[in-house]
This record gives C-alpha cells, structure tokens and sequence, in this order.
C-alpha cells in the first residue's frame, strides 16, 4: 500500500553507482559481489542468505541497466557463476 512522503523521517536521492565507480576495470565480479560492492561491501564480505537475497535482487537490474559498459566472461565451469567487468577500449 503506498504511503505518503511526510510518514517518512527522511527521504533521499535514489543514487547508484556507475560501473567506472564500482569496479575495478582489471577485475571481473559475480553479480553476489557486484551485489555487496553496491552496498560499500568488500566483495568477499560474510552476509546472510536473506540480506545476500535482497542485494541481489538490487544488483541484478543494476547490470541489466549498465550492460552497454559491461563485459562478460565465460564462466570455468557449467557449476560456476558467470563473471561481470567494466568494458574497456580493448574488449571486443
């Protein structure tokens, strides 16, 4: 049900990072790190499975959104998540 602004203590610009911001144009990210870097996680942080489920819910129309400054790289194996970097000049 929607609710109106005043029932809020505060409210605040809906900002995201831009992949240049976020990640590191020499690393290729799963989207659960991609999900903890938008968060000011270190990547490799411990999260539960409930908070790990919703910054994954955020992270995943992240890169849908940015996939023009993304690449992908095949994942090592069928079990293995697929891997996310910043597009570079060189990447084809």
């Amino acid at each position: 049900m929607p609710r109106p602004k005043d029932a809020f203590d505060g409210i605040y610009p809906c900002e995201f990072y831009t992949p240049e911001e976020l990640l590191d144009r020499d690393q290729m990210y799963t989207i659960r790190e991609i999900a903890r870097l938008l968060q000011g996680l270190d990547p490799e942080a411990d999260v539960d499975e409930g908070t790990e489920a919703v910054l994954v819910d955020w992270a995943v129309p992240w890169v849908m959104v940015n996939a023009a400054d993304l690449v992908i790289g095949e994942p090592p194996t069928d079990e293995d998540p697929g891997y996310y970097g910043l597009r570079t000049d060189g990447d084809d």
